[in-house]
């Protein structure tokens, strides 16, 4: 699945739904991530509200990566991207 977020409340419908296909509860991937289910639902609720830490957690518990690029054409790749220099 590759899923391109420009908001962050796209983020917990793709949280949620990568949690249904592991077959997983709240509560059970709650366990993993060491948080209770009730904060499992309002990450999903509010994706905002996840800090960058917990966001890495879930994507590892749910066989997730975060990939980073420069917006670009379809199906451009990383590159070089990490020998240049960030845009700040």
């Amino acid at each position: 699945m590759k899923q391109i977020l420009s908001v962050a409340d796209q983020a917990g419908p793709l949280l949620q739904a990568a949690r249904k296909s592991a077959r997983l509860s709240q509560t059970a991937l709650a366990r993993r991530l060491g948080i209770s289910q009730s904060r499992m639902s309002a990450m999903e609720l509010d994706p905002g509200s996840i800090s960058l830490a917990q966001l890495l957690a879930m994507c590892s518990a749910l066989r997730l990566e975060l990939v980073v690029q420069t917006k670009g054409r379809p199906g451009d790749d990383l590159g070089n991207a990490a020998l240049t220099e960030p845009e700040w």
